[in-house]
């Protein structure tokens, strides 16, 4: 795998930011956690007042889980191809939410167990049609891993070039909170109790059976748990691949990425193992319900903008975070400062 090593934010525009939101027609940090956003934007984009995005693009990863088998979910494999064509038919909640926003979705088939017409909205870079069950073998090959990885960075680079100014990770596959749980255990030395939740909702003897899987699985691991590659062989998802590849990939280009739940959060533990500049570059959309999704924020220093209680995935939680940080943007781009509006400041 050739990865660049990411570039920091830019300092120097987030100076100039931090210096303007003293400027602006407002008491000092009454705009509270907006003002850290456009400065932390000013960082990404290099440029003080940052540019307002225009043209967010949020991305479905799909994969099938092998995991499955082990009965850690009620909902049949075949949902997640069926929820595959409901988000080609633009009848999904994040085709609705994406709608509301202004931004535009692709779903990338990283390994979903059937086969979809061409689409201009779909993406397809599968190596196999379900991951293996994780809780008896590897999920995958490495060398499956780093492909899948090698393909979200040129992807992320490729929507760059055509103009992407904002990344959004949404997600799809049944039981893929199972591999997200153990990906996130293992990374941060957390129980897997405290990062397995509901998912879909199970109940009290399928979450038993699902966090004894992820325990299992996390124990068993023998490799090197610094190595995003072999961690995703092991325990991970054709998606997750995919999606720290996207996050890499992104902060490559100086893109930033609104991370929406648990398996975006795993994705991007997983991006920040491969370089762990990335996190500068990464926004919390939501806080999850599922456990493993707040374990995994704080681990890489994140404050999720919204806490609604939302455990869909596919990005909803990302999607509805865009106003915000639009806003963020345009407050350094076109509030006026005390002196322009020749409002007096207050007296030391």
């Amino acid at each position: 795998m050739t990865v660049k090593t990411g570039r920091p934010i830019d300092s120097v525009s987030m100076d100039e930011a931090r210096g303007l939101q003293g400027r602006l027609t407002k008491p000092a940090g009454s705009l509270g956690r907006l003002e850290d956003l456009g400065i932390q934007l000013a960082g990404i984009y290099r440029a003080c007042p940052p540019p307002v995005p225009r043209d967010p693009l949020i991305v479905i990863a799909a994969g099938d889980h092998g995991v499955i088998a082990e009965g850690v979910t009620p909902w049949p494999q075949e949902v997640t191809a069926q929820m595959v064509g409901n988000f080609l038919a633009g009848g999904a909640a994040i085709n609705v939410l994406a709608k509301e926003v202004g931004a535009r979705v692709v779903v990338v088939d990283c390994g979903v167990h059937a086969q979809f017409e061409a689409s201009p909205m779909l993406h397809v870079v599968k190596r196999a049609l379900v991951t293996g069950d994780i809780y008896v073998e590897p999920a995958m090959p490495e060398s499956v891993a780093l492909e899948l990885i090698e393909e979200g960075i040129s992807f992320a680079l490729q929507q760059a070039a055509r103009g992407v100014d904002l990344l959004l990770t949404g997600d799809m596959g049944i039981a893929n909170t199972t591999p997200s749980a153990a990906l996130i255990a293992a990374a941060t030395g957390v129980s897997a109790h405290a990062v397995t939740g509901r998912g879909t909702g199970v109940d009290d003897h399928t979450l038993a059976k699902k966090t004894a899987v992820v325990a299992h699985v996390v124990d068993s691991f023998q490799g090197d748990r610094a190595s995003a590659s072999q961690l995703l062989a092991r325990m991970g998802g054709f998606e997750h691949a995919f999606l720290a590849g996207l996050i890499v990939g992104a902060a490559e280009a100086s893109v930033p990425v609104i991370l929406d739940g648990v398996i975006s959060v795993a994705a991007a533990l997983m991006a920040s193992l491969i370089d762990s500049t990335v996190q500068q570059y990464l926004i919390a959309g939501h806080r999850s319900v599922e456990p493993g999704a707040s374990v995994g924020l704080t681990h890489l220093g994140l404050v999720p903008l919204v806490d609604l209680g939302l455990r869909l995935g596919e990005g909803t939680g990302a999607a509805l975070s865009v106003p915000m940080v639009r806003a963020a943007a345009r407050i350094l781009a076109e509030m006026a400062t005390f002196d322009s509006a020749g409002v007096s400041t207050a007296k030391d």
